[in-house]
């Protein structure tokens, strides 16, 4: 007699071999097997990691640390310069980073590096990526540079660690801070070859060849590790919610994430205990809720998260820029910091124990950070989250003070001694777990597919590529078009991009960037769906200006913002597609470069631009004027046109993930299923993930704590 143990190959592929009942302990190639699909997984997220150490190293002028991330025979190739061995890249980024370990005096060197698509090798010893890249840097004494482009990368595995095999840099627009930024060179800029094809855009982890080679694993380490990942998963969640009810002012749902003991540190500000402390720190950027004019976005870069053992403790540092306004005083600045998070788990929800903000520069908008700003830090090195990760050394400057996020009390382990094998247990037993195993695995091995369709999206629309673009789609997916509606099915969504747009061309005058990062991402149960939110970050690069005596002058450079609150990703035939996109925006624009957001003059209400003209050329399946208020405010939509300095309504698909508290703005599903319920992840076979609480995949139903509760009797 025998039964059978079915394991996932890839995310849906149940595979079942016949194991005889009378066995003892699982077939070792089982436990082999999943070892190996494990480490792919932790492969991937080493790659993420590595590139996100390399940019914070970056930004205290670490050019040891950040060599040490290549290989022996690693190479730059930064635009036209070549650089090879790691002694010469140290060299070369020393000279690059302005030839000061640390922090020089009242210098800036920040730069941000965001929306990751990575792709492991078949055999899972290499990688490529491709990453946006913006750096912003000044040298204290009024010399400023900006500039951007993209990064195409490989990795491998060598002695044990990942590492850099080559750093590729594509400029594509440069400037400094008096004149903003214009395309690289002055010409038209080409697009950057893909390192992908469209598929492998949904197919981070190629499925394995051959068998699995044979490990010392057993199954409750094995567990361990994937509980690891799926905290991680958590953690960044809560970590990225954090930064979108800063941006809002949201502090009732900011202080919501915290423990009741939860602690802020601001370095300048204070020290501030408890709920009431938290909102107190919090309103030191401004009373609850944003008013005409009133800018408060923090957006997160290059994130990392470190689950500790035991996995009910993890620990963040992420690189904030700050860019806040008032509306009422026209004030506008930049803030570049570093925040710490520790985050613990309690009572089954991740909550904030401690947070830690060091503003290392703020500065006047008008005036900028060529000479320091209006403040600056350059004796203290925000503790990284853990050592080198080639290395294996603690990171530490001369002259500079190691701040480190208390963790005198440090909550006790609660994950510990998950995952031990009773001596009683029977192998019907462990099969279960085994199986349940590779589920948890497989929701985090769906967050990664998700970032990889997600930032695919932004990099083939800033290129034009229709066929490519309607392709990332589902066959029964659907996309808004901006100030338009939505089109289903992917021959629409390229004919409407067509029609909008034209044919992709070879070179463009311009690009408009579409950042697409800081995601908040719930996985459902059986990993197979996902709902997603991430920003909308927009630097806008052109051709140089002159003036009338023909001297170049920039001020081509832009920034606007706006937010994907609504958007699903599914499994289709193995490979990771998005459901439903929607794009909320412009939540702000900016008036030039020299103006800035501040210098936006107000529009007087309902005259704003209206619907955009492919509503006449290609009618959309659904109108932006058919989805009430969902679509209130929004141009092309219903309702008075808001335009920045006014400001628009924000949604949110999830609910507050320790609280449960409902946003005044809250839409769960895509929003074509407002008014067609067959385009519904439900009605097409699929889960619906989780929109607050929740637990492996699984919604929590919580009372929110400013809920009023009714009687039996109604009163």
């Amino acid at each position: 007699m025998t039964f059978h143990i079915c394991r996932l190959l890839g995310p849906i592929l149940l595979v079942c071999p016949a194991i005889p009942v009378a066995a003892q302990d699982l077939p070792r190639q089982e436990i082999d097997n999943l070892a190996r699909d494990l480490s792919r997984v932790e492969s991937v997220r080493a790659v993420k990691d590595l590139q996100r150490f390399y940019a914070q190293y970056a930004q205290f002028g670490l050019w040891t640390e950040m060599a040490d991330l290549f290989a022996d025979d690693g190479v730059v190739l930064w635009g036209s310069q070549r650089v090879q061995g790691r002694a010469a890249i140290a060299r070369w980024l020393e000279q690059r980073l302005g030839g000061e370990r640390g922090m020089a005096p009242a210098a800036l060197h920040t730069e941000f590096i965001e929306d990751p698509l990575v792709n492991l090798s078949v055999d899972g010893n290499s990688a490529k990526g491709r990453w946006m890249f913006l750096a912003m840097a000044g040298d204290g004494e009024g010399a400023t540079s900006i500039e951007g482009g993209v990064f195409e990368n490989e990795f491998v595995f060598e002695d044990g660690r990942w590492k850099f095999a080559t750093l590729r840099y594509f400029p594509q627009y440069e400037g400094d801070y008096p004149g903003g930024w214009s395309n690289a060179g002055g010409g038209e800029l080409p697009q950057i070859p893909y390192h992908f094809t469209v598929d492998e855009t949904g197919i981070p982890i190629p499925p394995p060849q051959g068998p699995a080679p044979a490990s010392q694993a057993s199954l409750p380490q094995l567990e361990m590790r994937i509980d690891a990942l799926n905290a991680e998963d958590s953690a960044r969640n809560l970590q990225n919610a954090w930064g979108y009810y800063v941006d809002r002012r949201m502090w009732d749902d900011v202080a919501d994430l915290f423990t009741p003991d939860g602690v802020v540190d601001i370095a300048g500000l204070g020290h501030f205990e408890g709920r009431d402390g938290v909102l107190a720190a919090m309103q030191s950027m401004g009373p609850q809720g944003l008013q005409q004019g009133d800018f408060n976005d923090h957006p997160l870069f290059d994130t990392i998260v470190t689950v500790l053992p035991g996995n009910a403790e993890a620990h963040t540092r992420s690189i904030m820029l700050g860019m806040t306004g008032q509306g009422a005083t026209g004030e506008a600045g930049w803030s570049f910091s570093v925040l710490q998070t520790r985050l613990v788990l309690s009572e089954g929800l991740w909550q904030i124990r401690d947070l830690r903000i060091v503003p290392l520069l703020r500065a006047d908008y008008a005036d900028g950070w060529g000479q320091g700003g209006t403040a600056h830090i350059d004796d203290v090195l925000p503790a990284f989250t853990e050592p080198h990760p080639v290395t294996g050394q603690t990171v530490t400057v001369a002259g500079m003070t190691l701040a480190e996020l208390d963790q005198s009390d440090t909550a006790a382990p609660q994950g510990a001694a998950a995952g031990a094998t009773p001596a009683h247990e029977t192998l019907l037993q462990q099969a279960a777990r085994l199986i349940d195993a590779r589920r948890r695995l497989t929701r985090s091995s769906a967050y990664d597919g998700v970032v990889n369709v997600s930032s695919v999206y932004g990099y083939y629309l800033d290129d034009f590529q229709w066929m490519e673009l309607s392709s990332i789609f589902a066959e029964n997916g659907n996309k808004h078009s901006p100030f338009a509606g939505f089109y289903l099915g992917r021959d629409r969504i390229r004919a409407a991009a067509t029609a909008m747009y034209g044919p992709p061309p070879e070179t463009r005058p311009g690009i408009s960037f579409h950042w697409r990062f800081q995601p908040v991402i719930h996985v459902s149960h059986d990993g197979r769906s996902a709902n997603l939110r991430t920003r909308l970050f927009q630097p806008r690069t052109a051709m140089p200006r002159t003036s009338g005596d023909g001297a170049a002058s920039f001020y081509s450079a832009s920034l606007f913002s706006g937010m994907y609150p609504n958007d699903q990703a599914v499994i289709e035939n193995g490979i990771w597609r998005l459901w439903s996109l929607t794009i909320d925006e412009p939540y702000m624009t900016t008036a030039g470069w020299s103006e800035g957001w501040a210098g936006v003059e107000p529009t007087p209400p309902g005259q704003g631009a209206g619907q955009s003209p492919l509503v006449e050329r290609l009618p959309p399946d659904i109108l932006m004027t058919d989805l009430g208020r969902r679509a209130e405010h929004f141009r092309g939509g219903t309702g008075v046109t808001l335009v920045w300095p006014d400001i628009l309504p924000m949604w949110f698909h999830y609910k507050n993930p320790v609280s449960g508290r409902e946003p005044e703005f809250y839409w769960p599903d895509s929003v074509p299923g407002l008014l067609l319920p067959q385009s519904r992840l439900i009605a097409n076979g699929y889960q619906m993930p989780p929109n607050g609480p929740e637990a492996d995949g699984i919604h929590i139903e919580l009372t929110p704590p400013d809920a009023e509760v009714m009687s039996d009797s109604g009163d």
